[in-house]
């Protein structure tokens, strides 16, 4: 869906809660808390508000016909007890994942109408169901590189500070991966590297960086399929041999930061680079706004509270 379509579809509460539920239970409605397949459609009157006297609109709710518990789609979701009208919500998704550079959060916060802290908020619990953990490991041809990102200051030495090591890993004709690395040590490297390639992995193509042998040999990558380019020497093509691919994606990243953002905290990094290669891995489905608000309706909120905490990041699991 585009935002013609979701503005002329998804214009109402009604549609909006239809479609969610659609995306839910794409095979009908099952009970939260005993699965249970068989539920009747209930409708609650507003509550009354003692003070302004006004009634609030009727509620439709689920209610299971065998454990009597009652439900909406928006249960046990991010969107769940949210201030915010679910055509909000999906305006704001549509616009993230049709940005292919990402869209910042004061710029939402016009599109919206609301202020730049329900922006910022909203558009990372968005960012919370755009990382999946465990996913399948890249094989064929594997470009590995990093970059660093973050402020302009620079100590001595070529020491960065105020900066963070991104590394890349992307597949040739597949999936993109990226981590933020606040020790760039063959360790750090070789924990990724295992995590997301396999050790029959056709070829693993890498610059001359002195921590990438040991990472390979620590990730059970054989040596022999590890191709070096030396970058130093000004060679930057050797055959098939060369890290363009996951340069190529660094560049649009950057682009996205200072042309979007700006600027981003070092601090919420990983969640960008979740965003980022979310809308890269899946730039060819068939319907990203539909599966994006299925996976929201999956993984759970994201209390503030926890969102400004460090180090909250917590990925998304399939069901």
């Amino acid at each position: 869906m585009n935002l013609l379509d979701i503005y002329k579809e998804l214009n109402t509460e009604d549609k909006c809660l239809a479609f969610l539920e659609n995306m839910r239970w794409p095979g009908g409605v099952k009970c939260l808390a005993c699965e249970s397949p068989r539920i009747t459609r209930i409708t609650s009157k507003g509550k009354t508000n003692k003070k302004t006297g006004k009634t609030g609109p009727d509620r439709q709710l689920h209610q299971c016909n065998d454990c009597r518990f009652q439900f909406t789609a928006t249960t046990g979701t991010v969107y769940h007890d949210t201030h915010l009208p679910l055509s909000q919500w999906f305006l704001a998704i549509a616009l993230i994942t049709e940005s292919k550079k990402g869209i910042s959060a004061n710029q939402l916060a016009r599109a919206l109408g609301v202020q730049y802290r329900t922006a910022w908020y909203l558009a990372h619990r968005i960012r919370k169901a755009m990382v999946e953990a465990n996913p399948p490991k890249l094989t064929g041809t594997v470009e590995i590189d990093e970059t660093y990102i973050g402020g302009k200051k620079r100590g001595r030495r070529g020491v960065k500070k105020d900066k963070d090591v991104v590394m890349g890993i992307r597949e040739r004709g597949g999936d993109l991966r990226l981590f933020q690395i606040a020790a760039p040590t063959s360790e750090a490297l070789a924990e990724h590297i295992k995590e997301n390639v396999s050790p029959d992995v056709k070829k693993v193509m890498t610059d001359e960086w002195a921590a990438y042998p040991a990472a390979f040999i620590a990730s059970s990558i054989k040596g022999g399929k590890h191709e070096t380019i030396r970058h130093k020497d000004k060679i930057y093509v050797r055959g098939d041999v060369h890290t363009n691919t996951i340069e190529s994606a660094f560049s649009l990243f950057k682009r996205g930061v200072t042309g979007a953002f700006h600027k981003v905290s070092l601090k919420h990094l990983q969640r960008y680079l979740n965003e980022f290669s979310f809308r890269f891995n899946n730039r060819k489905a068939d319907d990203l706004f539909g599966m994006t608000v299925r996976r929201m309706a999956l993984a759970g909120n994201l209390p503030y509270a926890k969102l400004i905490e460090e180090n909250a990041f917590t990925p998304f699991v399939r069901p």
